[in-house]
Formats: C-alpha cells, structure tokens, sequence
C-alpha cells in the first residue's frame, strides 16, 4: 500500500517533478545517487572490483548489496507516507540514496568509500536546495518589526511561520504556506514569517527552538490582538515538540482557516466602506425654494390684508 501511494503521488506531480529535476542542485544529487549503480554496471571500472558472488560476476550485484538496497527502500516509502510536497519526496529518495552510496562503497573498499564521503560533505556544505520561489502574500519580520505589526491592529490576525533557512523541512513547506496566503490572506486574515535561524532573539522570546533536536521547526502561531492563541506543532514539558503533519488540510482544520477567513472578511468590508465613505461624502440635503404663488392667490392674499 505504502508502495502504491508513493507511486501515486510521484505521477500526479510528474509536472513539477521534470522542472525540479533540471535545477543544478538535483541534477548533481541525482548523479551522485546513482553513483554507485553506475561503477558496478560500467564496462571496464567494474571489471576491477571485488565481489561475493558466486558467478564471480563483478558487473551485478552480490546478495549483500542488493539487501541493504531493500532495506533503505523500505525506509524511503516509510519516510515519504508522511512526505507532503514534491521536493520531500525527492528530498528523502536522495538522501537516502546518498546513504547507501555510502554503505555500499565502504563495503566495496574503504579508500572508495572515503572519497565518496568527503564529496558528500563538500556538497552538502557548499550546495542548498532552491528556495521557493512563486507567488505569496507573506509579510516577512525581522527581531524590530515583528512585535509592532502584531500589535498593530487588534481587529487583525496573524499566522506567523517560525522558520530556518538551513530546515529541509521548512524549504518543503515553502509552498503549501505560500499557496495558504494566497486563498486566505485579506485585510483581517494576514500572514508572516521570520527566520529564528536569523533572529535569536525572536526564537527565545517566543519560545520556538531552533535546535534540529528540538524538531519545532517550522512552527505555526496564530495570534489575535498580538497575543498567541495557539501553535503548531505543540511543545510537551521536555521543550520536545508533538508529532504533526503540515499538510495543507491539517493547517485549515487545527487554525478554522474558513472561519476566521469569513469573519475577516467582514472588516475588509468594513474598511472598504469607510474608505468609500472618505472619498465621496453624502450630499447634504437642500431645503426645497418656496413656490410663488399664481397672481389670483396673490390678489386674494392682498385682498385680506387690506380688510
């Protein structure tokens, strides 16, 4: 079942998947996965490794090689059912294919093994996936700005990410926040972000702990009247925080998305009419000029006064 989801998920984002692909940072990932599979099939290069099989055959894998490939299969399809967007899924197929690259070749010989190692930390150092990217209606804050835009306006209400740059997890939920501003965001209901990786400051006052171990990252607060009403994920007595999906669902669900949208709609409305109001005030009301009278009521109003 595992196996069918994924397969699923990776044809109906097949699209996006060609355009990550061609981005550097994947194209280098990519030949770097199959780095192994492309020494033991190469005519020539494989001819001088070492094997266990049987055959004596050193072009194919051994049964040692193909059961630690079945084994981190297994935990890429584990790891990606919990996987939301495209770049987490091809995030853990190359992560862990990075992995086995490495068992494998140690496995084949240390020296190899070493030199695929040290090129994996090279990379990791020097190379970063590509940030998102697309269309948003985020407000980023620094450590000044953030606590007067929420207080600002206490009609108004926020839901901030608390994020890293360096978060593999917070580069993949990029974009299902940045497609939540697009369909929530209106003048009740808006949406930001500050970089705790940045900001330190920011991360102890409102208690989001940039720390891997801590797993906080990216965190979710919603504030109303620039107080916090609530936040995903929760943090238990440990400062550890509770396992939760950032799935799009889950995020309209946990915050009432449609509600608070309905209800911030309201002061947008609000607003405009104000707005409305200032730029064209009502034309006050003329007293309507007395007619005159005709000449025969005039002669009969004369008339009276002279008797």
């Amino acid at each position: 079942m595992a196996l069918l989801t994924t397969l699923f998920a990776f044809l109906y984002h097949l699209p996006q998947v060609y355009k990550w692909l061609l981005k550097p940072y994947y194209v280098a990932s990519l030949f770097m996965s199959i780095a192994f599979l492309a020494v033991r099939k190469t005519p020539g290069i494989c001819d001088q490794l070492n094997t266990q099989r049987e055959d004596g055959n050193p072009c194919d894998f051994d049964w040692r090689e193909v059961e630690i490939l079945m084994f981190l299969s297994a935990i890429v399809m584990m790891k990606n059912r919990r996987a939301i967007t495209v770049e987490q899924h091809l995030g853990n197929i190359i992560l862990f294919s990075k992995v086995a690259n490495v068992i494998l070749f140690f496995r084949l010989d240390i020296r190899i093994g070493l030199l695929y190692l040290t090129l994996c930390i090279v990379f990791l150092m020097t190379c970063k996936p590509p940030l998102y990217m697309g269309p948003e209606y985020i407000k980023y804050f620094s450590d000044k700005t953030i606590d007067d835009e929420l207080d600002r306006d206490p009609r108004v209400t926020w839901i901030v990410e608390f994020f890293a740059n360096w978060s593999p997890e917070c580069q993949s939920f990029a974009s299902v926040y940045a497609d939540l501003s697009l369909k929530y965001n209106c003048a009740g209901l808006k949406f930001g972000k500050v970089d705790i990786g940045r900001y330190g400051e920011v991360s102890k006052k409102y208690k989001v702990s940039a720390s891997p171990l801590s797993k906080q990252l990216p965190s979710l607060v919603l504030f109303q009247g620039g107080k916090e009403v609530m936040r995903r994920p929760q943090v238990d007595k440990k400062g550890r925080a509770v396992s939760w999906s950032f799935t799009e669902e889950n995020i309209i669900r946990e915050f009432n998305l449609n509600e608070l949208y309905q209800k911030s709609k309201k002061l947008n409305k609000s607003k405009g009419d104000k707005l409305m109001q200032s730029q064209f005030p009502p034309v006050p009301e003329e007293d309507e000029p007395e007619q005159p009278g005709t000449p025969a009521e005039e002669g009969v109003v004369e008339s009276k006064k002279d008797k």
